[in-house]
């Protein structure tokens, strides 16, 4: 438990000692800014029933925020020590292959999380000059950030096992963005999709990940996603582990 623990800080304070994380911090940043701003305005011109984190969720910016940051997060976590020769050395250390994935992922994943946190100032100031108490409903805010961390979730085993494959951070971040895009497309075919009784969009909403989801911004959870969100990130987590497993094989 200790060598996992000092893994994950070790992975985890890379990310604040490097330039990278601050620029994903601080694009990050500047999408929430500016879905809000775009959402403020879209309310001042017809005020809508729905709560501020659903509206949020269906504008896009959540899924453009999720797909941008996260093969930037994972890129570096295995593919920036097998380049720079550290990763050898880490495996021979006194901890186990487990360890050290369940580590990589936690760090990516509590990064991923700090992230997020603008989020609560933003539906803050939604309700400070709406005078909306409904704006900052708690159940619809937590649904939200289980949301956020389950999908999360996936997406960063999704790019631990991409980042495992390749020596080459770049090669590793189009790795993840290819098959994040794959689980992201469904949905957005699903909103051009005008009839939404047609049963293309049933399917497509049925494939659509983001849009399992969504539920869950109203502060309704239904355990489908969460059982369905959760084996697929053990699922990478798994295949992550054996890639690096695989070493032994050579």
């Amino acid at each position: 438990m200790q060598a996992y623990l000092t893994l994950t800080r070790r992975d985890l304070g890379a990310y604040f000692l490097s330039l990278t994380g601050y620029l994903v911090l601080a694009a990050a940043m500047f999408l929430l800014g500016l879905s809000f701003v775009d959402l403020l305005e879209g309310l001042r011109k017809e005020p809508e029933r729905s709560p501020v984190t659903e509206l949020f969720f269906n504008k896009g910016y959540f899924r453009s925020i999720l797909l941008l940051t996260t093969p930037a997060i994972t890129m570096r976590l295995f593919a920036l020590e097998k380049f720079s020769g550290t990763f050898e050395t880490l495996m021979t250390a006194p901890v186990s292959d487990l360890q050290v994935v369940l580590a990589k992922f936690t760090a990516g994943l509590v990064f991923y999380l700090v992230m997020w946190l603008p989020l609560l100032g933003c539906i803050y100031l939604v309700r400070y000059y709406s005078n909306d108490p409904a704006a900052l409903d708690v159940g619809a805010v937590g649904g939200t950030f289980l949301g956020i961390t389950l999908l999360g979730g996936l997406f960063i085993s999704l790019g631990c096992c991409a980042s495992a494959l390749t020596r080459s951070q770049t090669a590793a971040a189009v790795l993840t963005l290819a098959f994040a895009l794959a689980l992201v497309l469904p949905s957005v075919l699903a909103d051009l999709i005008q009839t939404q009784t047609a049963w293309q969009a049933k399917v497509l909403a049925c494939l659509a990940l983001p849009l399992q989801a969504q539920d869950f911004t109203r502060g309704v959870v239904d355990t489908r996603p969460v059982v369905l969100l959760l084996t697929l990130t053990f699922f990478f987590l798994f295949l992550t582990l054996r890639v690096v497993e695989s070493r032994g094989w050579k």
